[in-house]
């Protein structure tokens, strides 16, 4: 399987993580295989060319294992965590350890288009990708020329608490940062502290605009960084590694590797067997 990322032009960068390309090609005779797929914290759309037609994937809250037993391309886009409902207009929760349709959150009409534009044509990976920016690009317009500027009333604290109090999704950008930033060693109570909100109104917006529970995100945060540490080292010291990205001990980091990879630590180093 060939994967490759591309960045996504300037209009899309506050909202897109990068594009992507795959292409899975089993050489003859070859048995069907599989590739784990881990919790990232992003949502993605991905367009085929198998006659399948595109459909968004939703937050994961554990891995997934996706077989492949034939030849398929693959174009798709990863939104930043926070950013996707930007341009589908529903709470992500609702997709969250699932898929839907792009026609069923873009309109039959729509999605059929570009499914069209993508495929019915040899194009490169490039101008593939090109036509999505696009169509996100007009969409998201589309959906932001009907909207009405967040209103900053009374509400106190710095200008980012004032502005996450009163619209959800800068609220849920602003907890993303702040999670990110520290690698998901971090307690919810403070965060709904720092921005000036309850954790039960932090917790309700979070999942609307970013599809998991603030707990559940950081989790995946501290994990994700533990994993990419271990995978940059020769010889692991869990013990260490566990301290050093914020879990209370080892065997916190070994549930956290059977929670979201499914495995353990050692074993996720290990070339997989399929």
């Amino acid at each position: 399987m060939l994967y490759r990322e591309y960045p996504p032009c300037p209009a899309l960068a506050p909202h897109v993580a990068c594009l992507w390309t795959s292409h899975v090609r089993p050489a003859p005779g070859a048995l069907p295989f599989m590739h784990r797929v881990l919790p990232d914290n992003c949502v993605d759309i991905l367009w085929q060319d198998s006659g399948a037609s595109a459909f968004a994937v939703g937050m994961m809250s554990s891995a997934i294992f996706v077989a492949s037993s034939g030849p398929v391309r693959t174009v798709a886009v990863r939104f930043r965590p926070g950013a996707a409902r930007g341009f589908f207009g529903l709470p992500l929760a609702t997709l969250t350890d699932g898929r839907a349709d792009l026609a069923d959150l873009w309109g039959r009409s729509c999605a059929e288009r570009l499914q069209g534009d993508l495929w019915e044509r040899e194009l490169s990976d490039r101008e593939r990708l090109n036509l999505i920016e696009r169509a996100l690009v007009e969409r998201f317009m589309a959906r932001m020329s009907g909207s009405l500027p967040a209103r900053v009333g009374t509400v106190r604290g710095s200008p980012v608490a004032r502005l996450a109090a009163v619209d959800g999704s800068l609220l849920a950008r602003a907890a993303v940062a702040r999670i990110e930033a520290c690698g998901g060693a971090l307690r919810v109570e403070s965060l709904a502290d720092e921005l000036r909100v309850s954790r039960q109104h932090l917790a309700v917006q979070f999942r609307e605009q970013v599809g998991l529970s603030p707990k559940l995100f950081a989790r995946i945060t501290r994990f994700r960084r533990a994993a990419e540490k271990a995978r940059s080292q020769h010889a692991v010291d869990w013990a260490a590694l566990a301290l050093d990205c914020g879990y209370f001990d080892q065997s916190h980091l070994i549930r956290d590797f059977r929670d979201f990879a499914a495995t353990t630590p050692e074993q996720f180093l290990s070339p997989p067997r399929y």
